[in-house]
């Protein structure tokens, strides 16, 4: 494995222009690790964005199957990364050596997902309406609309995926497949992960002769500003806090030319227990939520922050045997201190609201996260107190007791946009509260029955978005092949000779070769 340099990845190019330096913390001990990162001057983002921008022209022209190389080329040399990379991510992390090689795993799988995506074809959403000469009063031009990539796209490393979330990540994966170079801004809670992902990276495009600045990287604090700025710059992929993730969503809406912001930010994720569930299974549903909540630490986007149940001695029985549960769970090492900083704040707002009780877990203190268990009263949610509504990142969850389905209805309402929601009930329940898929819709970007959020498939039909405020545009995921969406914009060709179109619309195209039914193509028809 490479020794770390610290220099900033700028156009094929390792670059220190700066003297500042930020170092990388190992997270179980808090002490600097031998590892200097330079901070990227103002300089060398301007010069990793026009990088981009001058290899974007190149690589949006490359054949699909050309970008589809690069992106396996990638997973290969994230697979080749050993166990002395393994051992590098969780001293930065804290995270166990099990959830590093899954989520290298996750992240080699992920660009190789998308790279199936380049050679299937269908992401240019190519459609074709043929020119119609004879018709009237007016003859129709042929029309041909597909899709490019809006170009060089800044993407924000997350601080709880090391992998999956950051460097090589789904937003890097993604943009990629697009036909978008990438200026990368490493987390600073994992430099040296960022720095050796970032080799393997320029290894395949180097090994697959993609232009040089397809993919650049920046280390250090208060650079984002000026990379969403850059003129060069056509979109943002982010994953974090809400108050980050607004910052720089309105940084590109200031721009003289405004720029999308395809941010992932807060979510509570409500679990909503139902009635049938909690009489033949209450103990189970315990067990299994507790887990889910102190799943890595709670440090999960899809962390089950609020649980709804409708008052009974039955959901009274949940709520005492959740808190015995989740009282004997271990305390557990977060990802850095800012982490825990946040989390220590957000249980203070918790013990200090008027209208939440602390039901379970051991006093917070020390350099560990406890697992912590409250009950709030169901007015905070019907008259949107935003304590419940905002997300608490770490290892707790809130209950909530409503009086009546009707109540409980009135409750889902009031809540804002979500990652997830979750049904937990029998054939009994789904019969008789059907309804609530319809309410859910409307709030979430994804609805589970009998399951737990934390953990997220890679594939086709997956969504890991959902409305304002889990992220800033409803319309995306930042999770499955969908994804490529966000990066990609419609462009119409008329009365292009076929010589000119690009192969995507192209007549010889076998996606393009439609079946005609009286001499009419069946799209005409339609």
């Amino acid at each position: 494995m490479p020794e770390i340099t610290g220099y900033n990845f700028i156009g094929g190019q390792r670059s220190a222009i700066g003297s500042r330096t930020v170092k990388s913390v190992d997270a179980r001990t808090g002490k600097d690790l031998p590892f200097a990162f330079h901070q990227a001057t103002l300089e060398e983002i301007d010069s990793a964005a026009l990088a981009a921008a001058a290899a974007y022209p190149v690589y949006r022209s490359l054949s699909a199957a050309r970008r589809a190389e690069f992106l396996d080329a990638i997973a290969d040399q994230l697979d080749a990364l050993g166990d002395d990379f393994v051992a590098q991510v969780c001293q930065e992390t804290a995270l166990p050596t099990a959830r590093i090689l899954g989520e290298r795993g996750r992240t080699s799988g992920q660009m190789r997902l998308f790279a199936k995506l380049l050679r299937r074809g269908d992401f240019y959403g190519a459609r074709i309406d043929r020119a119609l000469p004879d018709r009237q009063p007016l003859p129709r031009p042929d029309l041909r609309q597909y899709r490019i990539g809006l170009g060089p796209v800044a993407v924000f490393g997350a601080s709880n995926f090391p992998l999956a979330f950051s460097t090589a990540g789904g937003d890097t994966a993604a943009a990629l497949a697009a036909g978008c170079p990438v200026v990368f801004k490493a987390h600073s809670g994992h430099m040296a992960t960022a720095e050796h992902v970032a080799n393997a990276v320029i290894q395949a495009a180097e090994q697959t002769g993609m232009p040089a600045g397809v993919f650049n990287m920046i280390y250090g604090s208060g650079v984002g500003e000026a990379l969403v700025k850059h003129a060069s710059i056509q979109a943002v992929g982010f994953t974090g806090s809400l108050m980050g993730g607004r910052a720089l969503c309105d940084m590109a809406a200031a721009r003289d030319q405004p720029i999308p912001v395809f941010a992932e930010m807060s979510s509570i994720n409500p679990v909503i227990l139902l009635t049938h569930a909690l009489k033949v299974r209450a103990a189970s549903i315990a067990n299994e939520l507790c887990a889910s909540v102190i799943q890595g630490c709670g440090q999960f986007c899809t962390s089950p922050g609020l649980v709804l149940g409708i008052r009974s001695s039955e959901f009274s029985a949940f709520k005492l045997r959740l808190a015995a549960v989740l009282a004997d769970q271990p305390a557990q090492t977060m990802l850095n201190a800012g982490t825990l900083r946040s989390y220590e704040q957000g249980l203070a707002r918790l013990h200090a609201h008027p209208g939440i009780n602390h039901l379970a877990g051991n006093s917070q203190q020390g350099t560990e996260a406890q697992p912590q268990l409250f009950a709030a009263d169901v007015q905070l949610l019907l008259e949107q107190d935003e304590i419940l509504q905002e997300e608490v990142f770490g290892p707790t969850t809130i209950v909530v007791e409503v009086e009546s389905e009707a109540q409980l209805t009135a409750a889902l309402n009031s809540l804002h946009g979500q990652l997830t929601a979750t049904l937990i009930g029998e054939n009994e329940d789904f019969e008789h509260f059907g309804e609530l898929t319809t309410l859910l819709e409307h709030k979430v970007g994804r609805i589970l029955f009998n399951g737990y959020p934390t953990g997220v498939e890679v594939c086709d039909a997956m969504v890991h978005g959902g409305p304002y405020p889990a992220t800033s545009d409803a319309r995306g995921t930042s999770v499955g092949t969908l994804a490529i969406d966000r990066f990609m914009r419609p462009v119409c060709l008329q009365n292009y000779p076929e010589s000119l179109l690009p192969d995507a619309l192209k007549d010889a195209n076998p996606l393009n070769i439609m079946r005609l039914v009286d001499g009419v193509s069946t799209r005409d028809k339609i």
